[in-house]
């Protein structure tokens, strides 16, 4: 028998505030590091809005022991080391591993809002040589139920599989929904997870919770090898919201700014790497997108 997922606890995101960009960049943290313990396999998710008209924006920094996760929700930029141009529903996957820097050639068009996702490494693929993937809007399987209108970027929906190869396995889900439409997707019970509303409102879960933009609704922890339910509900004006969902690495974390390992000592050998310039830049990388065979 499937059992039922609800909403175990409901984080409402602080006001945006100034990014490390500068004039034109806000940010707020949807998810921190506080308690990996209890977001296990998510480290940290970003909501960045940017406004910078068309500038080339320098700003070269470097990421190490695990992955990040782009989504671009809104406008477009473009990153001639990083994919190039990259559109509204766009996906950029890197996994930093053992040490990239990027940032250097980036240059936005217009108003854009992005979710940037950070995503443990299992600890012994957690210094896997870098890697860039770009996962194109138009290329995303879409699940389409009645009233119902599901992205899959990473993992399953009803019969429809994404092509992405996870270190970590990851469900990541889009979902636009009609007004008053009810969605039900599987979500395996060892899977930590969270649904971030964009827009609307909804009820998520086997208890009806309510969620609203700017809050995550993290689901209970229910283990097992089964699948269970968890059941969405849109509002009177709809709802467009994100599922993110993964299986815990039960592995503790050190994380000191762009860097993550599994003891201080790692955070003190990659500061030591990044200063004496044995990072890779991204822009060695040649960016690939999935293919059905992975």
């Amino acid at each position: 028998m499937t059992t039922q997922r609800r909403i175990d606890r409901i984080v409402t995101v602080p006001p945006l505030a100034p990014g490390f960009l500068g004039p034109g960049h806000l940010s707020v943290p949807v998810v921190t590091s506080d308690d990996f313990s209890r977001t296990d396999p998510f480290i940290l998710l970003m909501d960045d809005r940017l406004d910078m008209g068309s500038r080339l924006i320098d700003a070269p920094h470097p990421h190490a022991g695990f992955e990040t996760i782009t989504l671009l929700l809104e406008g477009a930029v473009d990153d001639r080391d990083e994919g190039g141009a990259l559109a509204a529903g766009d996906v950029q996957w890197m996994t930093a591993g053992s040490g990239v820097i990027h940032g250097e050639t980036l240059r936005v068009n217009g108003k854009v809002r992005l979710l940037q996702l950070w995503l443990t490494l299992p600890a012994a693929e957690r210094w896997t040589p870098p890697e860039l993937r770009i996962l194109r809007g138009d290329a995303v399987p879409v699940r389409q139920e009645t009233g119902a209108r599901v992205r899959i970027y990473s993992g399953v929906s009803g019969k429809i599989r994404s092509t992405t190869r996870n270190r970590v396995p990851l469900l990541m889900l889009d979902l636009d929904l009609a007004p008053g439409a009810a969605f039900e997707q599987i979500v395996p019970s060892r899977y930590n997870g969270f649904v971030f509303v964009l827009v609307g409102t909804a009820t998520v879960g086997v208890d009806e919770t309510s969620l609203a933009p700017g809050q995550v609704g993290w689901l209970d922890r229910q283990g097992g090898e089964d699948g269970s339910a968890l059941g969405i509900r849109a509002g009177a004006q709809g709802a467009r919201l994100l599922l993110y969902a993964g299986e815990p690495q039960g592995d503790p974390i050190v994380s000191q700014g762009p860097f993550i390992g599994d003891s201080d000592e790692d955070i003190r050998r990659l500061i030591a790497e990044y200063r004496s310039g044995s990072f890779v830049r991204i822009s060695t990388l040649t960016p690939r997108s999935p293919s059905p065979d992975e």
